[in-house]
């Protein structure tokens, strides 16, 4: 019927308007195309991992590091265990839960193995936010931010 009163308005499951078809079409291919890139990448990304034997602990970072202040202490971390200043633990964004790290103060030399199990630091620039006590083991508390370098050590184990 076109030209008459039904034109332009649904009838059952299909729209008599070119303008409907051509929109609905373009968000159902753009979410095909989405969802097959996202896919298509990752598996991608888990091969190309696989066949080159490279793991996430190869991961490496510099950048500038700090330590946890006193009025943190027994306050629950992301991981739900609570902060202990004396224990040799750090805060990272996005390594997961008891992944080893060695962070290397680059102006002392000086490196600690800490494990991660926090989330932060939520401070722009900082890459690792350390414990007191592995702060102290690399000369960190005596500057409060200072450049350093991380490397994985040991991938968390996977539970």
């Amino acid at each position: 019927m076109r030209g008459g009163k039904n034109f332009g308005r649904k009838v059952g499951f299909y729209s008599e308007t070119a303008h409907e078809n051509s929109v609905n079409t373009k968000i159902m291919h753009s979410t095909f195309a989405r969802s097959f890139f996202s896919l298509f990448a990752s598996s991608f990304l888990l091969l190309g991992l696989a066949a080159c034997g490279t793991s996430k602990s190869a991961f490496t970072q510099s950048g500038q590091g700090s330590y946890y202040a006193d009025k943190f202490r027994g306050r629950p971390t992301a991981s739900g265990t609570p902060y202990r200043p004396s224990k040799l633990t750090a805060a990272h964004n996005t390594l997961p839960f008891g992944t080893k790290i060695r962070v290397t103060n680059t102006r002392t030399g000086r490196s600690v193995k800490v494990t991660v199990n926090d989330r932060g630091p939520h401070v722009k620039g900082r890459i690792v936010d350390l414990s007191k006590k592995a702060a102290r083991k690399i000369g960190l508390v005596e500057a409060g931010v200072a450049p350093v370098q991380l490397k994985v050590v040991r991938a968390a184990s996977g539970r």
